[in-house]
């Protein structure tokens, strides 16, 4: 696939890496963030917007597509990681404001770009879930919010399949991305106790998240709609082995 993507929250992470890859990959990146970038910084749209707020979605959806050409790639990789809060403890205005963000972003960019794909006849889809999505954690906005994204996902690839687009997403596992960052930093997280549950004995890197995207985009994934594919280094394979004592090393 050949011609213009959209990747929100490109400012660093998840996003900024997908930029790498699929400008690798011979398409066009467009990073797009509610942080503005560094002067310096290309294959970026100027204009700050937040995914969650539907007339400027629409409005700079539009502003690409008229300066830029049409939209034939959408990465969904804008969001914010869950508070890890007891439930009586957790407030609703943090509840709403992930759900709004990881959720209703994704869905508004979704049916912004996807009908324009549609009515084109062309077009693909990541969206950017988590391995949360896929079992229990205690953040309990961003996991149903994660969750929701998977079922809206296949939902929406689909709706819009037999259009020519297709809509996949990622679940990433535990990502070196600078918000994982601050967790190990304040001791939220500790990185030997999730590198030692994973298959692989390590945490995944941004890059490897973006080079799955890229795939997914790709003219090589053709065939393949609506499904979520984990990029966790092995972590939801390894995890449920600590019931059993843990991970075996020797060979």
């Amino acid at each position: 696939m050949k011609g213009l993507v959209v990747i929100t929250g490109g400012r660093s992470g998840i996003g900024a890496a997908t930029g790498r890859a699929v400008a690798e990959a011979g398409m066009q990146p467009l990073l797009c963030d509610i942080i503005e970038f560094p002067p310096e910084a290309t294959d970026v749209w100027p204009t700050p917007f937040d995914v969650s707020d539907e007339n400027a979605v629409a409005r700079e959806v539009a502003a690409i597509e008229k300066e830029r050409g049409p939209i034939v790639g959408l990465v969904n990789a804008a969001g914010i990681l869950g508070r890890m809060t007891p439930p009586h403890k957790f407030r609703m205005a943090d509840w709403d404001r992930e759900i709004a963000v990881d959720l209703r972003g994704t869905y508004i960019m979704c049916r912004e770009v996807g009908w324009r794909m549609a009515q084109r006849g062309f077009g693909a889809i990541v969206n950017v879930a988590s391995i949360v999505s896929l079992t229990s954690a205690p953040v309990h906005g961003y996991g149903p919010a994660k969750a929701a994204v998977v079922n809206l996902t296949m939902t929406l690839a689909a709706e819009w399949g037999a259009r020519g687009v297709r809509v996949n997403a990622v679940s990433p596992g535990f990502t070196r991305t600078p918000a994982l960052q601050r967790g190990l930093e304040a001791g939220v997280l500790q990185e030997d106790r999730l590198a030692g549950f994973s298959a692989l004995r390590r945490l995944v890197e941004p890059e490897e998240v973006g080079h799955a995207i890229a795939w997914l985009l790709s003219d090589a994934a053709s065939a393949i709609t609506g499904v979520n594919l984990p990029v966790d280094a092995g972590f939801l394979c390894g995890v449920t082995w600590q019931a059993y004592g843990g991970l075996r090393f020797e060979a």
